[in-house]
């Protein structure tokens, strides 16, 4: 990228952070399908020892494909933000091989015995079981409270000094709850805590959580970023670059958790049309959660682009759109879900989300079977529930199948 030329939106930035390999002449940078790099003579290979560019060592450590998809994303979440300074922000990336690697890395580099993480209630089941089933081991206390009631959080942070990590998941999985990260940030900096963001659910395209004064972001590349459910990954971004570039490196690096090049190079490429997917996919939910809310079969719709939810005005102030994904309680219950989603046509039956076909699951059952029942019910997942991710195919045809398998409850 010239440094001289100012982007004037994401997709710009999608195409263009990556600079052309004017030593290879590939117009994308190639898949660098090696588990290690040569040196040029033992004085070479000290200085890239001695340096804090991993990029040409070793590929657990760094590989160029990797860097591009880094670099990609720190700016897509940097665009447009600036520093205490009043200058462009710089971010720094670590590209994992999954979400949860990502999350690990986030958490052992930041944690020790006898820290606490505060967080909330409706998280992802996987956040959920690495905090209580991997953290709570090392000696970290987890506490859930509802981070929207911000009275509690700065009751809870005064009442346990031992909080290290607040960690928000907004919109959260599955019931869309929004939490206001502004809000929640400055009361954590006034007790010097730290802050992360799982963003997965939103993308850099609908927010930026480094706006609000945060210190990480986190993404399941899996997701929207990759668009297409070709690859799983992960990605840790910070802002604290000497911390980014050194002790959160060397956990991500002796953790094992790197990327590969292949799914580096598919995230790249998916990269390249988030803001033209996000739009479609984005208008395509908007009127699918109006046909829910519309419908006699449905209790009610768990979509924050409605202003019933009761977390809207949080998400019309901090993020471009609603986003694509919604849930949805059928008054039939357990045997309504199940129906439901055998009858369907044309949706894909799977978990996940983000890739550009609608795909519909059953969260009680499926990506929160292990969290505990009375958990889920506090958590408003309930056995009716059904989580949607809408695709970017022609609405018409998404409206059309959830109507006829609906005909069937």
């Amino acid at each position: 990228m010239n440094k001289d030329f100012s982007f004037s939106g994401i997709s710009s930035v999608a195409l263009h952070t990556t600079p052309k390999d004017y030593d290879t002449y590939a117009h994308l940078t190639p898949i660098y399908a090696t588990s290690t790099f040569i040196f040029n003579s033992a004085q070479e290979g000290m200085q890239r020892f001695e340096g804090d560019n991993k990029e040409k060592i070793y590929s657990r450590w760094g590989n160029p494909t990797f860097k591009a998809a880094e670099d990609t994303i720190a700016a897509l979440e940097a665009f447009g933000l600036k520093d205490n300074d009043g200058n462009n922000l710089q971010l720094k990336a670590l590209l994992h091989a999954s979400g949860q690697a990502a999350m690990t890395t986030l958490f052992l580099s930041n944690l020790k015995a006898g820290d606490a993480v505060l967080s909330h209630y409706s998280l992802y089941g996987g956040t959920y079981e690495l905090m209580y089933k991997v953290l709570t081991q090392m000696g970290v206390q987890i506490i859930i409270a509802d981070l929207r009631d911000l009275n509690l959080v700065e009751k809870t942070i005064k009442e346990n000094k031992n909080i290290q990590l607040i960690h928000i998941e907004t919109p959260a999985n599955p019931t869309i709850q929004c939490i206001d990260i502004e809000a929640v940030t400055l009361i954590a900096k006034q007790h010097q805590k730290i802050v992360s963001v799982d963003n997965t659910f939103a993308s850099p395209y609908l927010q930026q959580p480094f706006k609000f004064g945060v210190d990480y972001v986190l993404h399941s590349t899996t997701k929207f970023l990759n668009g297409h459910g070709t690859a799983i990954g992960g990605v840790l971004v910070g802002k604290n670059i000497e911390q980014m570039k050194t002790k959160v490196w060397k956990w991500h690096s002796l953790l094992g958790g790197n990327a590969n090049a292949f799914d580096a190079f598919l995230l790249s490429n998916g990269l390249k049309t988030l803001e033209l997917r996000m739009e479609r996919h984005c208008n395509n939910a908007m009127q699918v959660a109006k046909f829910l809310q519309q419908h006699n079969t449905v209790a009610h719709v768990n979509y924050n682009g409605l202003k019933e939810h009761p977390d809207f005005l949080v998400s019309e102030k901090q993020m471009k759109h609603p986003g694509a994904v919604m849930s949805f309680e059928l008054k039939g219950g357990l045997n309504a879900g199940k129906n439901f989603i055998d009858n369907l046509k044309m949706c894909t039956r799977a978990v996940s989300l983000g890739t550009i076909d609608t795909l519909v699951s059953h969260p009680a059952s499926m990506t929160h079977f292990s969290v505990p029942k009375e958990e889920k019910i506090k958590y408003g997942i309930t056995d009716g529930l059904i989580r949607i991710s809408v695709g970017i195919e022609n609405v018409e045809d998404i409206l059309q199948d959830l109507a006829q398998a609906m005909e069937h409850l």
